[in-house]
């Protein structure tokens, strides 16, 4: 790796940190990101109204460290406390980070030095990610899409990028496509704006990744409720969009597309908050849209076999530690998993026959 990178007179890095009632993790986000090996950065947290100590959090960090600044709004959505990051930014890179998400040390370096080897065509480098939990430990889910080059047809089949944490985007991109979509919240549909902004930005640019684990991606069980409706519908108008400004995409991609929404996102969110007769109605859905491929994915039987068992459970009032037993025995995650289990989970991942099937019928479609 080349260490210069890391001299002030390379490119500035604008890291955008949408918070909302974001106590809990903001600390250890900015932690990570403080101590990126890449330091010519800018850290822009925008409060959105948040009612907990997030924004006295965010000010004792930038008393500390003059990169560090905090913007306030009423609250309005991550889209538009994202753009209102980018509007105070001064960087020619625009770095995405989720308050509770982390990047591990060498995240920045990598994907400047491979935004600053890239022809001007590409316009975003993307991490790889680990599913994380409350303790930072690995629970043993991955994102390692080695897609790049044209990606806009992937990126309506499938989000394979996983998160916008894992992002380094070009200022030019912006500036030419627009911000996050605001209209979404308007809408009542928010959710998938990342992937919305992505999609925009394809129609124009190239992405490219960097094949390393470099980014943590939270996901914890909430006792908060999460809007599935909502998030079905962002995804929904998100497609409606594509298919009104691309007629000539399959009608079937659509089909693939919202099956593996409601997967691995809605049904396995469901699952992790403990809402199990949603997991089982997300299910369904997906295999209604998309049924041979649901039958071939392991995460259909798995899902289902812990909703089924814990709303029997739930049903004849066993012990909260039977229930315990029951969804250590079946969950998909397991806590502190080590690195080079997940890498032998990816070989074994490839075999799997959702995903030779996938990949044939996505290469099918792709060089239609």
């Amino acid at each position: 790796m080349d260490t210069s990178l890391n001299n002030l007179n390379h490119p500035l890095v604008s890291v955008i940190i949408p918070a909302f009632n974001a106590e809990k993790f903001i600390v250890k986000t900015l932690e990570s990101v403080l101590s990126q090996t890449y330091q010519n950065i800018e850290v822009l947290v925008v409060d959105d109204g948040s009612t907990d100590t997030t924004p006295e959090i965010v000010k004792s960090f930038a008393q500390k460290d003059s990169r560090v600044r905090l913007f306030q709004q009423s609250n309005a959505g991550v889209a538009a406390a994202r753009n209102l990051a980018i509007e105070k930014s001064k960087g020619e890179y625009i770095a995405p980070i989720d308050a509770d998400d982390i990047w591990y040390p060498q995240n920045l370096e990598k994907q400047v030095e491979c935004l600053i080897k890239s022809k001007q065509s590409v316009g975003v480098v993307y991490s790889w990610s680990l599913d994380i939990n409350e303790k930072d430990l690995f629970t043993g889910g991955f994102y390692n899409s080695t897609i790049e080059g044209e990606v806009y047809k992937a990126l309506v089949y499938k989000y394979f990028m996983g998160n916008a944490s894992s992002s380094l985007i070009r200022r030019i991109c912006f500036e030419r496509v627009g911000g996050y979509n605001c209209q979404l919240k308007a809408e009542n549909a928010q959710g998938c704006e990342d992937l919305e902004l992505f999609l925009r930005i394809a129609e124009h640019y190239q992405f490219k990744v960097v094949p390393e684990f470099l980014v943590g991606y939270r996901q914890i069980s909430s006792s908060m409720s999460c809007n599935y409706a909502a998030m079905a519908k962002s995804h929904s108008l998100i497609m409606a969009d594509v298919r009104e400004r691309h007629p000539e995409i399959p009608a079937n991609i659509y089909r693939w597309s919202n099956s593996s929404f409601y997967i691995y996102n809605l049904a396995v969110k469901s699952n992790r908050n403990g809402n199990h007769r949603s997991t089982l109605f997300w299910l369904y859905r997906a295999f209604r849209e998309d049924s041979l491929m649901t039958l071939l994915r392991h995460n259909l039987y798995i899902l289902s076999i812990e909703s089924i068992l814990k709303i029997l459970v739930s049903s004849v009032t066993l012990s909260r530690s039977a229930l315990k037993s029951i969804s250590t025995s079946t969950s998909t995650e397991t806590e502190g998993t080590t690195i080079s289990t997940i890498k032998r989970r990816t070989m074994i991942h490839k075999m799997l026959p959702s995903q030779v099937y996938e990949r044939m019928r996505f290469n099918n479609f792709a060089n239609r």
